[in-house]
């Protein structure tokens, strides 16, 4: 299993049967690999809810999730106008939302659709679904390519949303939103907590039973 996979894996361990989810591009679209998608409704904000997972040979090449990948259509699936989608995350009736990120601070704050100096297409629907949905699970590599960490103290990147990111899952760690800041409540993999603290730039706590697991 590659760290993608293994992040994919432990943000599916968040998510309550029944519940309306929308994945985001990249890491977020492999979760439901690691679901019984009969158990969970998935959304994509270009107008379905019921999305599956699609094989190879029954593609259908008018049927795509946000990213333009293709995907499956649900027993019972609907389709809406994007307007209508929107209207759906903004009133709350979206329950979950994966999203990845360029950057998370240590105030929960998420920059995940541009970079400045580059060309970008625009924020697509991710400031709707940091505004509007009841949990924000965020999906990303600890540190950038260039090993930049990115968990900061505060985002150099423009934010998506004055939203508080409610769970943070790398592939060295997981942090949940407490209290005002993040407690670092998981190891992944084969981390350690030294590790995660040097390639974290971001104040947060460590939960009492982590600290315990490490003889602290």
């Amino acid at each position: 299993m590659n760290r993608k996979e293994l992040i994919a894996k432990r943000a599916a361990q968040e998510l309550t049967p029944y519940s309306i989810i929308n994945l985001g591009i990249g890491i977020p679209t492999l979760v439901p690999n690691y679901l019984d998608q009969s158990k969970y409704y998935l959304h994509t904000e270009n107008g379905l809810l019921g999305v599956t997972s699609v094989e190879e040979d029954e593609v259908d090449p008018n049927l795509v999730n946000a990213g333009k990948l293709p995907v499956g259509e649900a027993v019972g699936a609907s389709y809406f106008h994007s307007a209508d989608s929107f209207a759906m995350i903004r009133g709350g009736h979206v329950d979950v939302a994966i999203l990845g990120a360029l950057q998370v601070d240590g105030s929960g704050h998420v920059a995940n659709w541009a970079i400045p100096g580059k060309d970008i297409i625009g924020v697509g629907g991710a400031m709707d679904l940091l505004s509007g949905t009841k949990k924000i699970i965020i999906t990303m590599s600890h540190v950038s390519k260039d090993g930049s960490p990115k968990l900061v103290e505060r985002c150099t990147f423009p934010i998506t949303a004055e939203r508080v990111a409610d769970v943070i899952i790398t592939d060295l760690a997981v942090f949940h939103w407490k209290d005002g800041a993040y407690e670092l409540t998981e190891l992944t993999g084969d981390a350690t907590l030294r590790e995660v603290q040097e390639k974290t730039l971001a104040p947060f706590q460590i939960c009492e039973e982590l600290l315990q697991k490490e003889g602290r």
